[in-house]
């Protein structure tokens, strides 16, 4: 199982106890404290992903529930008119990030705030966040790693002027958030709420063919 590097030094405090334990000699309570551990290491699994290649195929940026799929709000949104896809990542979710449409980061703007609860409606205007800009082939896409009241940290290990691919790896958020993209608006959407995602394979919505300048079937 691949961890991804921000969970080792939680691990590492997770193993503490039965480290502990076993120094003093109770080499059965370090086995039922290292279970502990185990849990920490999964929350910070990172499996391989296989994303698709067909043009135009935008991807999820995170496994997890998606919350709305439609119009984004202008007050919770970039300047613009968008369409949007909120995912909420439960503490049992893989936390990993991945890019969803193959393109050139422009802008990663972090921005501080509250720690309200990923699912609430407010959250993404308000909680800590930080927002990757990305053009495609003439395309703007927007997608922000929210963190929740439990995951108080986010990781972007991307940057302006990044060449990224469909499905890369770009960061991790940790204990439960939130991540929302914005697409324009000519975006086919091929979510529904309460459709279950995984980052770096479910197909979200298709971009306008560049020659025909519709979205076709996927």
């Amino acid at each position: 199982m691949i961890i991804d590097r921000a969970g080792w030094p939680f691990i590492g405090i997770a193993l503490a106890p039965a480290v502990f334990s076993v120094a003093a000699g109770f080499p059965g309570a370090a086995v039922a404290l290292s279970g502990l551990a185990l849990v920490v290491a999964l929350f910070f699994r990172d499996p391989d992903r296989r994303p698709p290649h067909t043009p135009g195929v935008v991807v999820s940026p995170a496994d997890g529930r998606v919350l709305s799929a439609g119009p984004a709000e202008q007050s919770h949104a970039p300047p613009g008119t968008w369409q949007q896809i909120s995912i909420f990542l439960s503490p049992l979710d893989v936390h990993v990030n991945r890019i969803p449409i193959a393109g050139t980061v422009t802008k990663v703007d972090y921005v501080p705030g509250k720690f309200l609860r990923a699912y609430r409606h407010d959250a993404a205007a308000e909680n800590e966040r930080t927002e990757i800009w990305l053009e495609h082939q003439g395309h703007t896409i927007v997608f922000r790693q929210v963190v929740g009241a439990l995951a108080r940290r986010v990781v972007c290990r991307t940057g302006p002027g990044s060449a990224v691919q469909t499905g890369e790896r770009f960061g991790i958020m940790k204990f439960g958030s939130r991540m929302d993209l914005f697409l324009p608006i000519v975006a086919r959407l091929t979510v529904t709420p309460g459709q279950r995602v995984r980052g770096g394979e479910s197909v979200v919505a298709r971009l306008p063919d560049e020659a025909s300048g519709v979205a076709g079937a996927i």
